[in-house]
């Protein structure tokens, strides 16, 4: 697979974490937990292939061979919530630092939350776990814990799979997909108990990995149960949660999720299609997205988006539609308006992790 590929050619990945002003190692036992408002520097040593020139004779001698060669690809990550000083520190610091070290054979990859490419996801095997907050110091003292409660998904590839923390809420699930629980307990000996929930549509492969991350996020003093969906215990599965809500009961979306950007920024207007792993922050201000979710083809219009843009976009989306009454007569589509800060459920959930829109001044 192009996931075993990838991780074939890497041969060492060094991971640093910005604390304060400084870029220091990441413990490995953190490698593929990611916090939303931190910042983070991968630089992965990558293997490249010598092509062995034509005409070299079967005996000659070993030595005279090319030697294997490398480039050195460096990954900033940037969390969502997090501000960009990381960035400036990273390019007056670690980066000036890896140029002096690998010259020419550095590649500098700049990496938004949720906006990875496959080869840098493809390194976590699946484990790839985003919390929410700044990471826990390792001399800070102990705060109360509270309710934690990820959502596992895959968009598009199973390479993209991908753990986000939201919002407890029982309204949130869904059979499509597994999900981990944490209720905290206010004892010393344990600190709390962890449900893997196993929608009851799941892929067996999803619910192994959800898994393995709950194993590694709850190390001490956690009890920790697989559960299936339709067998969860009162306590302390839904007082935890919040209680007990109604919730979807498939995932259709997932099939069906597309998202297009409207724009006439290069002087004339075009509609491109976005990579099947979008995200919330995909959605430009300055322009009009089209999402179609195999029931609603919704219009959403960003704050600083023209007249001219609208009309466009609006056009574009009845054509769309037109265009799907031949392809999926089955399933018609409705237009719909969304505007931002305002999105329907129906809009949102086919985000990965939705949450507040990121306010950070470029």
């Amino acid at each position: 697979s192009i996931m075993q590929e990838w991780n074939e050619d890497l041969d060492s990945m060094e991971a640093f974490v910005l604390e304060g002003k400084k870029f220091v190692r990441l413990p490995s036992e953190e490698l593929g937990i990611f916090h939303n408002e931190d910042c983070y520097v991968f630089l992965c040593r990558y293997w490249v292939p010598v092509e062995l020139p034509e005409d070299a004779e079967e005996g000659e001698e070993e030595e005279e061979l090319p030697e294997e060669d490398f480039k050195c690809v460096v990954y900033f990550w940037q969390g969502r919530m997090a501000s960009n000083m990381g960035w400036l520190t990273f390019t007056f610091s670690l980066q000036k630092k890896f140029e002096s070290l690998f010259g020419d054979k550095l590649e500098v990859v700049r990496t938004h939350q949720q906006q990875e490419n496959l080869k840098f996801l493809s390194h976590y095997k699946r484990m790839f776990v985003i919390r929410n907050g700044k990471r826990k110091l390792p001399n800070a003292p102990e705060e109360k814990p509270s309710t934690e409660f990820f959502h596992l998904r895959a968009n598009g590839s199973p390479i993209a799979t991908r753990c986000v923390q939201i919002q407890p809420c029982a309204s949130f699930l869904n059979p499509r997909f597994c999900y981990i629980l944490m209720v905290p307990f206010d004892s010393q000996d344990l600190k709390g108990v962890v449900y893997v929930w196993i929608g009851g549509l799941a892929e067996h492969e999803d619910a192994v990995v959800a898994e393995k991350i709950a194993y590694k996020m709850y190390q001490d003093n956690y009890t920790i149960q697989m559960i299936s969906e339709g067998e969860e215990p009162e306590n302390f599965f839904w007082v935890g949660i919040g209680g007990k809500k109604p919730y979807d009961k498939d995932a259709n979306y997932m099939k069906y999720a597309r998202l297009f950007r409207c724009s006439n920024e290069k002087g004339y207007f075009s509609v491109s299609e976005k990579c099947a792993d979008f995200c919330q922050d995909d959605l430009a201000d300055d322009d009009v997205m089209i999402l179609d979710n195999g029931e609603q083809v919704f219009l959403w219009v960003g704050r600083k988006t023209s007249d001219v843009e609208i009309k466009l976009a609006f056009k574009s989306a009845q054509v769309y539609i037109q265009h799907l009454r031949n392809k999926q007569p089955d399933r018609p589509r409705k237009l719909l308006l969304a505007m931002k800060y305002k999105e329907h459920r129906k809009f949102t959930k086919c985000f990965h992790g939705w949450g507040k829109y990121k306010e950070v001044m470029e």
